[in-house]
């Protein structure tokens, strides 16, 4: 059986339908399906079956598509043995790294990491992408994605999906983000969430990690929900409707700027919040590149906890905390993971203390 094919398949396990392969694969759904039929005559097999308006998987095909993710898992890590030795051989390292992350994360995390590898490995060719882990993981278990930047909010703990590994990178706290005309801005100190009742708040959309937390943030804390009037993924925008419209964000503090400019950022009064990151790979050996780039992100963590590589004015950013003391445990714990597997879930928590 044609190992191309079988990817076919395992895309379709993954992705459900014809139309999202094709998508994802840059072919036409019936070309996707010319693929798959060649594929059910090499195995002797029918492996798909009519379904309502579209095709399911079979027994068969539930069956070879768990021996195709064997296969193909088998191939990627033939491909990094073989990376390894031409590296070794050549005294250069090559090969491409596909990685993508949050907007903060892909900012202040992936996009230093990038300028650290091209420096030291030029040889390695390195592609970004803006992504919620909402549509990361499928990208990464199918190996269209070869490393994830992701985030998990106190009380709003992420699934641990089979298949993946996690590394610690950094816990940052969250803010409240007030306009500067605000009466609990102009107030100072710390804010008594119930007080924000009345106001009308922005939030990322439904679905995502963001969303839940400030929900649940509002239902815990201030026993109400939020009235979610703007929804944005882009921590610019929310900001925008906080300082023109008098919104209330809740947002960690490395999507934040420089105060002054019309906002205010606040601790929640008689709680801390915040969110760790982590990097999300495929379980199985990495190869060099990957490691290497790797070892870069979890670096520029290291450096963001210890405010080396902090924006100069972070520390004016937050007037109750600088982002440059994040939690330490959270670096000791990337300090000492450049490779986990999924028991790094228990690091995260026990960095945070508060994951169930």
């Amino acid at each position: 059986m044609d190992l191309r094919r079988l990817r076919f398949l395992r895309e379709f396990e993954e992705r459900g339908t014809l139309g999202a392969v094709a998508t994802a694969l840059g072919y036409s759904p019936s070309a996707v399906s010319q693929q798959l039929a060649v594929l059910e005559k090499e195995a002797g097999a029918v492996l798909l079956e009519k379904a309502g308006r579209g095709v399911r998987l079979t027994d068969a095909g539930r069956l070879l598509a768990r021996h195709a993710r064997i296969l193909l898992a088998a191939a990627e890590a033939a491909e990094s043995d073989l990376a390894a030795l031409d590296s070794t051989g050549r005294g250069m390292l090559r090969g491409t790294v596909r990685a993508g992350g949050l907007q903060s994360a892909a900012r202040r995390l992936l996009v230093p990491a990038v300028a650290r590898v091209m420096a030291e490995h030029p040889g390695v060719r390195l592609e970004i992408s803006e992504l919620e882990l909402e549509q990361a993981l499928p990208e990464l278990r199918l190996g269209s994605v070869d490393l994830v930047i992701s985030d998990e909010y106190d009380g709003q703990p992420r699934p641990r999906p089979d298949g993946v590994r996690l590394t610690p990178l950094l816990a940052e706290p969250s803010r409240v983000v007030l306009s500067a005309t605000h009466p609990l801005a102009v107030v100072g100190g710390p804010v008594p969430l119930a007080a924000l009742r009345g106001e009308a708040w922005v939030s990322s959309h439904e679905g995502t990690g963001h969303h839940a937390m400030v929900v649940g943030t509002c239902r815990a804390l201030g026993g109400f929900d939020p009235d979610l009037r703007h929804h944005s993924n882009d921590a610019g925008v929310q900001l925008e409707l906080v300082r023109l419209t008098g919104a209330v964000a809740l947002l960690p503090l490395l999507t934040l700027p420089q105060p002054g400019a019309g906002l205010a950022y606040r601790e929640v009064t008689g709680s801390v919040l915040g969110r760790r990151l982590f990097a999300v790979t495929r379980d199985g050996p990495p190869s060099p590149a990957l490691t290497a780039f790797l070892t870069a992100v979890i670096a520029q963590a290291r450096d963001l906890t210890d405010g080396r590589a902090a924006d100069p004015d972070r520390s004016a950013a937050d007037p109750d905390r600088s982002a440059a003391e994040p939690d330490r445990s959270a670096a000791d714990a990337a300090r000492q993971a450049v490779t986990t597997d999924n028991s790094a879930a228990d690091a995260v928590g026990q960095a945070a203390g508060t994951i169930s």
